[in-house]
């Protein structure tokens, strides 16, 4: 391990937190700015022409950059040098903004020596929201140019069984991580998927660490080969290296293991349900108000689409299939009509394939911008559908994966979605595992939060406007 991991671990956190101080500070000047002195003015004069100093609101902007400091450190936002991602900011930066202002607001109501706008203050939640999202973006793209003149990367070895290391290279080399890099593998035996440099067997691990070359291991073991792992850490005390552990169970669990007690007993809770009573309200709410205003902003687009489609091609505007939501529930799902009418396209059983010839002019725009799936939003107002969850799928495939895939069936649990958290994050199409994109959504209906569906379609903007992979 390098002499200068200490420093390396210090400065990409501390770089997020200068940022976002920055950006907080940005936020108070600008809304005193817009609040007093900017055109703003003239449909919210200021009263009595009280134009208050600003000394007034950069003090109090030392409590405000405070609280956002502690909340954010308190969500461990300056620790995660490995996984932190832009999308995985934006619940965290909405949810301080939020939390934040109520606690300045609480604190200035408490301090009479000084009368602060409220208009400020609601200014400065808007304007934190926006430059708090410009510094993370800015820091993340300032973090990419440093992992790619190699400062901060991890240098990591493989180790683990034979027969589970080629899926986790193969994921990795997909999902291709930029923290880290991987340098080789330690197995029993060569494996020829793995287009790494064998540095050993399992049995040179503890010469490999106390080589000093390595940052760390990312180890994967099959059930029956679980003690091993006891053996590794075991070697590695005392020494600095890091330890990454990809259990096998993992592939059966999706959901947050919690610690609970019951009778006195510690156990393991596997599996958990966390759409439910008020949550389920607040889903179910969310759903409902989102789906209303966009259909009736969106219902400009709905008319120039429904146009275009009918001077396209003949048929109606409309196409519904069957497909499969909540409780094994059958509903007609709707969408634009892509394809010219044909018997294939009224079966629905045959899949749309990369340059279908089915496909329309309109319905290539409709399909690669996704906006086919927009008559969605009333599946979603009806209660059929819900803006994030498991995709809806035909009950031919229904049935026929759930004798094959296991767990399968849970994404019946809940109402399937507009987006997912598989489709956003690029497993969106035929050519990807089935398995793979079952552990997304279970692992979306086991970890669902309202912050991780405001994710979810933000991320489902930004993956809309690139629209590479739809066809």
């Amino acid at each position: 391990m390098e002499k200068g991991i200490y420093k390396r671990n210090l400065l990409v956190p501390f770089l997020k937190l200068l940022i976002d101080v920055l950006m907080i500070e940005a936020a108070v000047l600008l809304s005193y700015y817009l609040r007093f002195y900017s055109p703003l003015t003239n449909w919210f004069p200021v009263a009595n022409d009280y134009y208050p100093p600003l000394s007034g609101y950069l003090w109090f902007s030392l409590i405000i950059v405070g609280i956002f400091v502690f909340l954010f450190s308190s969500a461990r936002a300056y620790r995660s040098r490995f996984f932190s991602t832009f999308s995985q900011d934006l619940p965290l930066i909405f949810r301080t903004c939020f939390i934040g202002l109520l606690l300045a607001m609480s604190a200035a109501f408490m301090y009479r020596g000084f009368s602060y706008s409220r208009l400020v203050f609601l200014l400065i939640y808007l304007n934190s929201n926006v430059l708090l999202l410009i510094g993370r973006f800015v820091f993340h793209q300032l973090r990419k140019m440093f992992l790619k003149r190699g400062f901060n990367v991890w240098r990591l070895y493989l180790v683990g069984s034979p027969e589970m290391l080629p899926q986790i290279y193969r994921q990795m080399m997909v999902h291709h991580e930029m923290n880290f890099e991987l340098a080789g593998y330690l197995a029993d035996e060569a494996i020829d998927e793995i287009q790494l440099p064998r540095i050993g067997s399992l049995a040179d691990v503890d010469e490999i660490i106390g080589g000093g070359d390595i940052d760390g291991l990312l180890i994967a073991f099959h059930q029956s080969d679980n003690a091993r792992m006891m053996e590794i850490m075991k070697t590695s005390e005392g020494k600095n290296v890091e330890l990454f552990y990809i259990a096998d169970i993992l592939n059966v669990i999706t959901s947050n293991v919690n610690h609970l007690e019951i009778s006195g007993i510690p156990v393991l809770q596997l599996k958990a349900f966390t759409i439910s009573g008020w949550q389920g309200f607040i889903k179910r709410g969310f759903d409902i108000i989102v789906s209303s205003i966009a259909l009736v902003v969106l219902a400009p687009l709905f008319l120039l689409l429904a146009t275009l489609i009918k001077l396209n091609s003949k048929g109606p505007v409309f196409y519904k299939q069957q497909r499969v939501s909540m409780n094994d529930s059958d509903f007609m799902m709707i969408k634009f009509r892509s394809m010219v009418v044909s018997e294939e396209s009224k079966s629905g059983l045959v899949d749309v394939v990369r340059n279908d010839p089915r496909v329309t002019a309109i319905g290539k725009f409709l399909r690669r911008t996704s906006l086919d799936e927009l008559p969605q939003l009333y599946n979603v107002l009806k209660g059929e559908m819900s803006l994030v969850g498991p995709r809806p799928e035909r009950r031919y495939y229904v049935d026929e994966n759930a004798q094959v895939i296991p767990r399968y069936s849970d994404r019946h649990r809940v109402r399937c979605g507009i987006t997912g958290w598989a489709q956003v994050s690029g497993l969106r199409q035929q050519d990807t595992s089935l398995e793979k994109r079952i552990q997304y959504d279970l692992f979306y209906i086991e970890n669902w939060s309202l912050w991780f569906d405001l994710k979810i379609i933000l991320m489902t903007f930004i993956e809309v406007t690139r629209g590479a992979d739809a066809y």
